[in-house]
């Protein structure tokens, strides 16, 4: 029985295995370097385990830092236009080699590789760049420090002007407390905004007020984007050297603009040639107006049509005068009545037939 149901876990496991997103290695993510030590235009190989399988690296030399404080100054800190970019296998292992160049602070430096998709990772390995000038790490206060005590969000919606292409804005909130000895008073707040792969651009804000030892206090910053921005964001929070949070930001593109550029394309076209058409019109030579011939309105005949009567008949019709024929006479008429009888015709006359020969 306990067979069955190990096996139907381990069925199951390898069901559900693709649902549960990018699997971790073994243990922590680790760095590994070739030597500790390079000049400006060698390389070295980094090679790492414990990672998120099938996930994007970032691998950077940094200045300025030393694994137990991260890299203080951020991104700003290492050789960025050097850096090289790295996929995780299905072990969550990786090897890349990388150029050897020099950051824009001094050392101590290190190695620092990031994850850039998926759940957020680093790990740092100390190197020295060879030639590079070395000065000691600022001093860490202990005066007043903050420390974020819950997850940060960012409130609000893009409205109808961002659709087609203002600014995105948002407000980043999230909630401090003070673990230092002393209060905190009018804090001075880096927040960051990166696309992609690139390195963020950092923005200095202030908040007034201040926070007492022990205390904690909700906190909202502006963030605002440039005119036409999409893809995918990162919001990066930092103060005192040290980045406190990260928050993903989904922008999505401005299709209002879209839009406009497709009407644009049909709109104008049409205008241009109808223009082209008035102006043609306008430029060719006229041909000479012809004489306006006057219309004149055609009358048919009037026609009447007279349809005889029956019954007596009229006057006129007794008045008319008998016409005869032209080969009949008077006194050969056959119809004429003589004395009261009809002659008979005469032997002579026109219309007595020939006797012919028998």
């Amino acid at each position: 029985m306990k067979g069955r149901i190990s096996a139907l876990v381990a069925v199951l496991a390898l069901v559900l295995a693709p649902l549960a997103g990018p699997a971790w290695g073994a243990g922590q993510p680790t760095v590994k370097l070739s030597a500790s030590q390079a000049g400006t235009g060698g390389s070295i190989t980094v090679t790492g385990s414990g990672w998120p399988s099938k996930t994007l690296l970032m691998i950077l030399i940094c200045g300025q830092s030393v694994p137990s404080r991260g890299v203080i100054g951020g991104t700003n800190s290492c050789a960025n236009a050097d850096g090289r970019a790295v996929t995780t296998d299905g072990q969550g292992q990786f090897s890349r080699k990388l150029p050897v160049a020099e950051p824009p602070v001094p050392c101590p430096c290190v190695v620092h590789v990031a994850t850039v998709t998926g759940a957020k990772a680093d790990a740092d390995a100390i190197f020295q760049v060879a030639g590079h000038a070395v000065e000691p790490l600022p001093a860490e206060s202990a005066a007043g420090r903050l420390s974020v005590l819950t997850d940060t969000r960012l409130d609000g919606a893009s409205g109808l002007l961002t659709w087609f292409g203002a600014p995105p804005s948002r407000t980043l909130v999230f909630t401090v407390g003070s673990v230092g000895a002393s209060p905190v008073k009018n804090p001075v707040f880096r927040v960051g905004t990166s696309h992609g792969v690139f390195a963020p651009q950092w923005d200095e804000q202030q908040w007034h007020g201040t926070i007492a030892p022990g205390r904690k206090a909700q906190i909202k910053l502006p963030v605002e984007l440039s005119a036409g921005a999409h893809g995918d964001y990162t919001v990066s929070l930092e103060y005192g050297g040290k980045v406190l949070a990260e928050q993903p930001w989904g922008v999505d593109r401005p299709w209002g603009v879209t839009l406009f550029w497709v009407l644009v394309c049909v709109v104008v076209p049409g205008a241009v040639f109808r223009a082209g058409l008035a102006v043609v019109d306008r430029v060719r030579p006229r041909r000479p107006a012809a004489r306006a011939v006057p219309r004149r309105s055609l009358r048919l005949p009037e026609l009447t049509l007279r349809l005889p009567k029956f019954g007596a008949p009229s006057p006129a019709a007794e008045n008319r005068t008998t016409t005869t024929l032209p080969w009949f006479t008077p006194d050969t008429d056959p119809g004429t009545a003589v004395n009261g009888r009809l002659s008979a015709p005469q032997e002579n006359s026109p219309t007595t037939p020939t006797k012919g020969n028998t």
